[in-house]
């Protein structure tokens, strides 16, 4: 502290002349907030004038003195209430009344609240107001009688008062601080995301400094330069356009210094934080406080990032854990789970809009994927991706469903065939190479459903399959009747489980005829499905769903063992020159373990392979014909003979039928159905004869269902048949009354 000069330390203030009490330098200086600001409240003006003048050119905490008068206690009440920041107050006990200054104590404390002024009792009086009782009693730095106020006194009792005051602003900024970074924590906990978090850190830091949010906050992983967060206000733009933007450097230069030497910086006009985090990627930001920081708010901010590194760490792995359960992770669309969501969203009562679902499967993806490589198919599909956002993102929600599929939702005047199925006819420039291709869509309105999220894709992905199977390059409108059928076909699946291995499922067996001696020489084993209701479920029906939902190996292994045991049962009757026919799917032909099933089922039911009978159709035939051809050779080496089913109604050539070295040809029932009726279907059957004797193969006629039919195929020559006309499909106990019946031995 410095004194003026010209003056006795050891004089009493108040024998001084009086002099004036400031300077126009002081007064800029109390404007801008750089001096402590002292209140002289004393009903005599001779004090104020002393007061003023002994401590002239005073400087504390290199800080000049400004003083602020009052002459009574009311024109002190008047002036606290319009004044703030007021370090020292020194009041004069009585004024207007013997106890008017302690009286103003009380009121500056608990009316006014103001805590942190430092008051000083000054006396000329001391009965009044004992000290003792005065210092006990109220909150007051000190207590002098003005006789014993020397110069020297004053200056120690001011400085000890300053830096009382001094002490309690930093507390109380301190405490203040501490609750803003408290409430602050709180607020960003509440929020989701890694970029709306990290907004959120710079603006809350912009509150504790009272200043304006002008900053960004970066992320460095491992050794790669630093990825822009967030930017808030005047540098919103690095968001966008990440730091090349800052052209001086200056930004960019300060953050990475701060990473690399992992420490807070401040300088004159910026403050660039350090936010740690783990040994795989730091956090730094960058903001503009436009003047130099306080100690006592650098110590704020670095308590602050302390307690923030922590949170952006868990917000960055909240987000990485919210990406990869909600966006694809090579287009970053949403994925199928997103878009349920958002469908729900569309769905709500309040959201009802003209909107419309739309799957959109690229065309023979697979192939593409297969032919190229996949990372030519992952750059198909990015393009993809990259079309719809271009043509739908700020309109509409794009997303990838999985796989080649992705889903649009949005207006239907916009999510229609046209538009979705015409963004396809420009090709794509996929790795230096132009490549077209097509796409099949599937569409739901969405106006008037009435199911749930998942329902919805479910029945735009049953159109989409409907689109697929009838033309490729087309669309179908998911409609009530294709969900009734999808939702009984699933229906009929789960039931087909429960009933395999159940009496439900049971063999039935249909006679074949030798048309020439009207004898039983073979049957074909049928597989019938009773439910217990009593309903029949047609083979057509229920043969499909088991081949889909992979039951079919498991039912035709069940179906060929119990064919072959019951015909070791009807050769231990006497008919051993019956022939067993059983029909394998193309589903089973795939199955490589079923060559080992038929092997297994002949040697442990002891049936004579030469007496087995597998029927395949003839359009299994016409697939794969190399793996099929050499397939059929190993049954054949078994002993076991083929018939090819349906014959006619695919597209063999003579060719290949010599290729396959089967057995039997089996005329299908609508050739059999228009022998009587037209004379292509005469001719069909003529030929299939004619074709069956020069190959030196046996024909049957299936469908045979009255005596006319049963002549015309005599007369071509056919010699077996099977059909209502000569017996019904029937049990195997009822076969083999049947057979007794007819003699036939």
């Amino acid at each position: 502290m410095t004194g003026p000069a010209g003056s006795s330390d050891d004089d009493l203030v108040f024998l001084d002349e009086a002099a004036g009490a400031g300077s126009a330098d002081t007064d800029r200086q109390a404007s801008d907030g750089c001096v402590w600001r002292v209140l002289i409240i004393d009903d005599d003006a001779d004090v104020h004038a002393a007061t003023t003048f002994a401590l002239r050119g005073v400087e504390m905490q290199n800080r000049p003195l400004f003083f602020l008068h009052a002459y009574s206690a009311q024109e002190a009440r008047e002036l606290l209430v319009r004044e703030r920041d007021i370090a020292v107050i020194l009041l004069d006990v009585v004024m207007e009344q013997d106890d008017a200054g302690l009286r103003l104590v009380r009121h500056i404390r608990e009316d006014l609240g103001l805590s942190e002024a430092r008051i000083i009792l000054r006396t000329g009086q001391p009965g009044y107001a004992p000290e003792l009782d005065a210092i006990r009693d109220l909150d007051i730095n000190d207590y002098k009688t003005k006789s014993e106020l020397t110069r020297v006194k004053l200056y120690t009792t001011l400085t000890a008062a300053i830096r009382s005051y001094e002490q309690i602003r930093a507390i109380t900024a301190s405490r203040r601080g501490l609750d803003r970074i408290v409430q602050a924590s709180t607020e960003l906990m509440a929020l989701h995301g890694l970029d709306n978090f990290a907004a959120g850190v710079l603006s809350q830091v912009a509150r504790l400094l009272d200043c304006e949010a002008n900053g960004v906050l970066c992320m460095q992983e491992a050794d790669a330069p630093p990825e822009v967060v967030a930017a808030v206000g005047e540098l919103a733009e690095l968001a966008t356009f990440g730091l090349a933007r800052d052209a001086a450097g200056s930004i960019s230069a300060l953050l990475a210094r701060a990473l690399d030497e992992r420490r807070s910086l401040y300088r004159e006009r910026a403050a660039v934080l350090y936010f740690g985090g783990d040994a795989s990627r730091r956090f730094a930001a960058y903001l503009d406080t436009r003047a130099p920081l306080p100690e006592i708010e650098q110590r704020l901010l670095d308590v602050f990032c302390r307690n923030i590194a922590v949170g952006l760490d868990n917000v960055l792995l909240v987000t990485r854990l919210h990406n990869s359960a909600f966006y694809d992770p090579l287009t970053r669309l949403p994925n199928r789970t997103r878009l349920k969501e958002q469908l729900e969203e569309v769905l709500a009562p309040a959201q009802r809009r003209d909107n419309t679902l739309a799957l959109v499967d690229i065309d023979h993806f697979s192939e593409t994927n297969d032919a190229l490589g996949h990372q030519f198919g992952d750059l198909l599909l990015l393009g993809v991706a990259a079309r719809l956002q271009a043509q739908f993102g700020e309109q509409l929600v794009v997303g990838r469903v999985g796989g080649d599929t992705f889903g649009v939702i949005g207006d239907a005047a916009l999510v229609n065939p046209e538009t979705l199925l015409g963004m396809f006819d420009e090709p794509f420039s996929i790795d230096g190479q132009q490549v077209q291709v097509s796409a099949t869509a599937g569409l739901l309105r969405l106006a008037e459903y009435e199911g749930s999220p998942a329902d919805a894709l479910k029945d735009a992905d049953i159109a989409l399959k409907r689109a697929k199977l009838h033309q490729r390059a087309g669309h179908f409108y998911f409609s009530r009747s294709m969900g009734v059928d999808i939702r009984e076909r699933v229906r009929l699946m789960h039931a087909l489980r429960a009933a395999v291995g159940t009496p439900e499922l049971f063999l039935v067996y249909q006679p074949q005829i030798d048309l020439a001696s009207g004898r039983a020489v073979g049957a074909e084993a049928l597989l019938r499905w009773k439910t217990p209701d009593g309903t029949f479920v047609p083979p057509d029906r229920f043969i499909p769903i088991a081949e889909f939902s992979g039951l079919i190996s498991e039912l035709g292994a069940r179906v060929l063992r119990e064919a072959c045991s019951e015909l070791v049962r009807l050769r231990a009757d006497g008919h051993t020159e019956f022939t067993m026919s059983v029909n394998v799917s193309q589903v089973q032909f795939r199955d490589p373990h079923f060559l080992d099933m038929l092997r297994t089922v002949l040697a442990e039911t002891g049936a004579p392979a030469e007496r087995i009978e597998l029927e395949i159709t003839e359009s299994i035939a016409m697939e794969e014909p190399d793996a099929l051809i050499n397939l059929l050779g190993q049954i054949k080496q078994t002993g076991v003979s083929i018939a090819i089913d349906d014959f006619g109604t695919g597209f063999s050539s003579l060719s290949y039928l010599q290729r396959l070295r089967a057995d039997r040809l089996k005329i299908d029932r609508s050739f059999v159905t228009e022998i009587t009726a037209s004379a292509r279907g005469s001719s069909i059957a003529e030929m299939v004869v004619q074709l069956g004797r020069n190959l030196g193969l046996s024909v049957v006629a299936e469908g045979v269902e009255d005596e006319r039919q049963a002549q015309i195929l005599r007369s071509l020559g056919c010699p077996l048949a099977q059909g209502y006309l000569f017996a019904r499909p029937m049990a195997i106990e009822q076969l083999m009354g049947w057979l007794r019946d007819r003699g036939a031995r």
